[in-house]
């Protein structure tokens, strides 16, 4: 059976204000040392197991020639513009309807365009077992992340037995997902060795997933059967721009894999960090003796465990430490690593403030 890649590239990486605006979403920007960005990571840690005819970005419509000039080998059509953005369940269904048209059954690679992979062969391998059990019946698949601490940012998957698969392979029964814990509760979930990270990765059959949206999502399946009716027409931008506009905003958790049957988890083991806030930088780059990350035109002087990125002008630390500092061209961040998932509050507080120039 083809296998394809849908990478979900719509997001607006707020928590990384200022370098992360809207005309430059954190999926786009290098964060690590090696000058690629999270898109083109995301793409190429798959070139073994998919070829690049077959990976699908799905992302806002004004990040088009963004996607087009950092993934030049993709094909143009591989594209899907979201007029809107809508949440997961709408991207996905948006995919699998072209997925669904172009190759009638596939199986769908469901990833975020905007988290790294520390080996990426385990993650290749996890991905292959995930497929053989997403092959089978009508079986959702999704990747949990063994945890390795007691993290309150994530949700987690509570699972049950061992799926019997005859090859092996670590899958078990998905018996809940379960909203970001406060400190307690993640210690319990650490302790018990019954609960993973939730990854938001998923595989599945394009057929699978279609027929759950047709009947636990069914206004968002006629919208999305709508447009695949278009696609190859003449009116398809114009059906699409109609249609997406009506569909309701909804997880793909929410809507479908918290209600429907035979879903699964595998554990992953692969090095994976979400790269969620400024503080994962300490966790995906080198730090220097004293703890810092820097990048660009910077002293420090008795300064530690801090984040600092300069722009032009030099930027120079004395006695400082726990700080995260970010020059661009037109705002300076000074922020508290304790406080960095506050960062989208200043998003808020500029939109209240009409401030739209650095959004």
């Amino acid at each position: 059976m083809k296998i394809v890649a849908v990478i979900m590239a719509g997001g607006k990486g707020e928590r990384f204000w200022p370098r992360s605006r809207q005309n430059m979403p954190k999926q786009f920007l290098c964060l690590t040392d090696d000058g690629t960005s999270m898109i083109q990571h995301t793409v190429k840690r798959l070139e073994s197991l998919v070829n690049i005819d077959d990976v699908f970005i799905v992302t806002n419509k004004d990040y088009k020639e963004l996607v087009k000039e950092q993934l030049q080998e993709l094909p143009e059509e591989n594209i899907l513009l979201e007029p809107k953005a809508k949440n997961t369940a709408p991207c996905i269904g948006l995919a699998a309807v072209h997925i669904r048209k172009k190759y009638n059954d596939a199986i769908m690679l469901v990833l975020p365009s905007d988290h790294l992979i520390k080996y990426n062969e385990m993650y290749i391998d996890t991905l292959k077992d995930a497929i053989q059990v997403a092959k089978e019946d009508q079986n959702l698949v999704t990747i949990g992340i063994t945890p390795t601490y007691p993290e309150t940012g994530y949700g987690y998957i509570n699972f049950g037995a061992r799926k019997e698969t005859g090859n092996n392979i670590r899958a078990y029964n998905v018996n809940k997902f379960v909203e970001k814990p406060n400190l307690e509760l993640a210690k319990e979930y650490l302790a018990s060795g019954k609960y993973l990270w939730n990854s938001g990765m998923f595989v599945w059959k394009s057929s699978t997933i279609l027929n759950n949206f047709e009947e636990l999502l069914p206004d968002i399946y006629k919208g999305i059967a709508n447009i695949e009716n278009a696609i190859g027409t003449e009116q398809y931008e114009q059906v699409t721009e109609i249609e997406f506009s009506k569909l309701k905003g909804e997880s793909i958790d929410y809507g479908i894999m918290e209600r429907a049957n035979s879903i699964y988890t595998l554990p992953g083991n692969f090095g994976w960090d979400d790269v969620g806030s400024w503080n994962a930088l300490e966790r995906v780059n080198k730090t220097n003796e004293n703890g810092n990350v820097v990048q660009g035109n910077v002293i420090t002087i008795q300064s530690k465990n801090s984040i600092i990125q300069a722009d032009s002008k030099l930027i120079a630390t004395v006695g400082v430490e726990n700080l995260i500092i970010v020059d661009t061209e037109d705002a300076l961040l000074i922020c508290d690593k304790e406080n960095a998932q506050d960062i989208k509050k200043i998003i808020e507080n500029l939109k209240i403030c009409n401030r739209i120039e650095y959004l």
